[in-house]
């Protein structure tokens, strides 16, 4: 099976990509990214192409033509709303995953539709409050937007995800690879050391630890997932899903 990931530098895209080359049913990963992925360097795998691209709201034939044979993509690219302008951060968060998702719905594998998964956040919402952060906000339409692309497109599916407290603390194998500041989710890197501990104890359903996420993020682009996902904490949108954290932990029963 052949895989698109984007946001292989980031924390949540590192624990994609560590899943992708354990999962021995990935054929293929084709890294869409702006600068060199040195956990794909280090890992010296035949699977894995790193193509550069610098425009993610461009998609031009010869690089599409590349990834003719994908089966699915795991949408991890992002960035903090705290690092970037207003606009920049809809830019970033919500026309680049929509320009990437119309220009891969015309790809279409044999015998499923092509699948694309959606990294968002916990907090996501259609419908913002007058006090909903720019996150909320701009994750919730994006979500919305995606699923009535997908909704006209049979042979294409999205489904959005919503981590909520993103743990790298026992995922040795993507450490080394974690860019500065890149402990993100609902807390800042200044809070992480004083609330993890409680989050893990106490707030479980709030929990998202990277070597769980990473394999389910991957295994829902193979549409391992698909008989599991009606239930609570996860609701249906458009043509697919929007899945919660709580969600995810009951499908993974964790």
């Amino acid at each position: 099976m052949h895989l698109i990931l984007t946001g292989a530098t980031g924390l949540v895209g590192s624990s994609v990509l560590d899943a992708m080359l354990r999962n021995t049913a990935v054929s293929k990963i084709s890294i869409l990214s702006r600068s060199p992925v040195r956990m794909a360097e280090d890992a010296k795998d035949s699977r894995v192409r790193v193509i550069t691209h610098t425009d993610f709201e461009s998609y031009k034939p010869e690089l599409l033509d590349q990834l003719k044979d994908a089966d699915g993509c795991v949408w991890a690219l992002g960035t903090s709303q705290t690092k970037v302008t207003e606009e920049q951060y809809v830019k970033i968060t919500k026309d680049y995953a929509l320009a990437a998702a119309t220009a891969f719905s015309t790809i279409r594998p044999s015998n499923h539709p092509f699948r694309f998964i959606h990294v968002s956040g916990e907090g996501a919402t259609q419908t913002p409050g007058r006090f909903s952060p720019i996150f909320a906000r701009v994750k919730g339409n994006t979500e919305k937007l995606l699923g009535t692309l997908s909704e006209s497109k049979p042979t294409f599916r999205v489904d959005s995800v919503r981590p909520a407290f993103v743990d790298p603390a026992t995922h040795d194998a993507i450490n080394p690879y974690i860019p500065p500041n890149g402990v993100t989710g609902i807390v800042s890197n200044l809070g992480f050391a004083l609330l993890a501990p409680g989050i893990r104890c106490f707030m479980k359903s709030m929990h998202s630890p990277t070597q769980h996420l990473g394999s389910f993020l991957t295994e829902m682009a193979m549409g391992r997932y698909e008989a599991k996902l009606e239930g609570p904490g996860a609701f249906k949108l458009g043509g697919g899903y929007v899945v919660g954290n709580s969600g995810m932990r009951r499908i993974l029963e964790l």
